[in-house]
């Protein structure tokens, strides 16, 4: 099912896409290594699936039916536009950015990691040491599993 560790905001990852539902997921890429379940609250009904040897993990929500609704990824071969993104700094995550139409980004630190927040196209970078170590996207999905933004 991953055909490339292209990162595609509000779409996917490669033909992981944002809205599949969790048993296709499933059956495409086999049982996950771990699951956490964050189950309890009514407004809440997430899982997530850790892909930790293939580089990624799926966020999945929803009330009345599951669908992908994240994607994190520290794979190396990860690209955002064209460019692999893991490893490289913030200068360089900015400018990336920039050339494609997404300038404006918000930083936070917090006990020893950065986040660059791309709101725009939902797109998160986690900076350790001065480098992305993992990229973070999602889309909105409703009660029942529609992505609506």
């Amino acid at each position: 099912m991953i055909s490339s560790y292209e990162i595609i905001p509000k779409v996917g990852l490669s033909d992981l896409k944002f809205g599949m539902d969790m048993e296709k997921v499933v059956s495409a890429l086999g049982e996950p290594e771990e699951i956490d379940n964050f189950e309890g609250d009514e407004e809440l009904n997430a899982v997530l699936l850790h892909y930790q040897d293939k580089g990624f993990s799926v966020f999945f929500e929803g009330l009345t039916r599951q669908v992908v609704a994240g994607i994190e990824t520290n794979h190396p071969d990860a690209t955002l536009f064209g460019e692999k993104v893991i490893g490289m700094t913030e200068d360089q995550v900015a400018d990336l950015m920039k050339r494609n139409g997404v300038p404006d980004y918000d930083k936070e630190t917090e006990e020893g990691e950065t986040r660059l927040s791309f709101e725009e196209i939902m797109v998160d970078f986690y900076m350790r040491d001065g480098k992305v170590a993992f990229v973070n996207w999602d889309v909105i999905v409703d009660e029942e599993g529609n992505v609506t933004g």
